[in-house]
């Protein structure tokens, strides 16, 4: 079965990779981690390591398994890209991802400047799937805005940004070629504040250039309390998904391929 989460713009997460290590200022109260070390030498639980970096093959074939259509993060616990992270390794979730097609894939980075390489290389094939989403991470102007830049010029169908946590106002942005921004606040202990003022903008933004624009949460150490309503409303965009389907698709799910007929991954990269 799939993974429930509490995600408000996922149906499902999938860890085929757990674990992560700190880059930049939005990784600095990180919930994964925070969730994670509380495990640390737990025999026999998924984070008995605690927040090191580990593959865990078993869960790659794990969507094929999933027969009713779902949005489905990709690494919740970790990011696809950590430099510990084999190529030949994200290559066979990219071929998963590509098999299951009556999913949409959803993934998100920090490390913008390796996805943007794969992409334009070894992952180029998959870049044109409409049903996986390529995304970064935007916490600031200093380090989010050049992952949006470098996202912007990488060749694939469906761009989108997680501005959260958000940490200052960005100003005006470009927000060309990007199907989808997520905002939200920080939240948990120690969380940084964020002002309603910084989000109106963004979504200003969206609207003006057509951007569908998920509000995620105000964050902060209470955050169901705080909730997840801007100027009144609840903000709840998505992309408009290809292959004539929308987001949420009620038509019968296409049968899962089996994992021993995917091709190796030896025959994708040349090996």
């Amino acid at each position: 079965m799939s993974l429930g989460t509490t995600i408000e713009w996922t149906d499902a997460t999938w860890n085929p990779v757990r674990g992560c290590s700190k880059i930049s200022p939005g990784c600095k109260n990180c919930y994964a981690e925070r969730f994670a070390e509380r495990f640390r030498g737990v025999p026999g639980h998924p984070f008995e390591q605690g927040f090191d970096v580990r593959l865990v093959p078993d869960k790659i074939p794990e969507p094929l398994r999933w027969r009713d259509p779902k949005k489905i993060f990709v690494n919740s616990m970790s990011d696809l890209f950590h430099e510990s992270v084999p190529d030949s390794y994200i290559l066979q979730i990219a071929q998963v991802m590509r098999e299951a097609n009556w999913h949409v894939f959803q993934i998100l980075t920090k490390r913008h400047e390796r996805m943007a390489k794969l992409l334009s290389g070894p992952l180029s094939s998959f870049a044109a799937e409409p049903h996986i989403w390529w995304g970064v991470s935007v916490e600031n102007k200093k380090h989010g805005l050049p992952r949006l830049r470098r996202l912007q010029k990488t060749p694939i169908a469906v761009r989108f940004l997680s501005i959260e946590p958000l940490l200052e106002d960005l100003g005006e942005i470009d927000l060309s070629g990007i199907s989808w921004v997520i905002v939200g606040g920080e939240s948990g202990p120690g969380s940084r504040p964020m002002q309603p003022d910084w989000v109106r903008s963004i979504k200003r933004q969206c609207s003006r250039d057509g951007v569908p624009f998920f509000f995620k949460q105000w964050g902060g150490t209470r955050k169901k309390a705080a909730g997840r309503v801007l100027d009144g409303k609840t903000h709840n965009g998505f992309p408009e998904l290809g292959r004539g389907r929308s987001v949420n698709p009620s038509h019968k799910a296409i049968p899962p391929v089996r994992w021993g007929t995917l091709v190796p991954v030896e025959a994708i990269i040349g090996g």
